[in-house]
């Protein structure tokens, strides 16, 4: 398992809603500067939770080879 911060998210779900609302909020053009600095770098944080997540699902898939178990890995 990845380490856990302490301002991470409960899980991958819980990380793509919250980018989602930083996304809106960015978007919408009504932060001040400090906070939309701030926003940017935690949606940079969120992106990499998430990424690090998928990578950490995708080692784990396994895949069935002429009736054996593998581990799958990407062409």
């Amino acid at each position: 398992d990845l380490p856990v911060a302490p301002d991470a998210p409960a899980n991958y779900e819980a990380a793509v809603q919250e980018l989602e609302q930083l996304l809106v909020q960015m978007e919408a053009g009504d932060l001040p500067l400090e906070q939309l600095s701030s926003a940017y770098r935690r949606g940079a944080d969120l992106l990499k939770y998430c990424r690090d997540k998928l990578e950490t699902v995708e080692d784990q898939i396994k895949v069935l080879d002429q009736g054996v178990l593998k581990s799958w890995t990407p062409e």
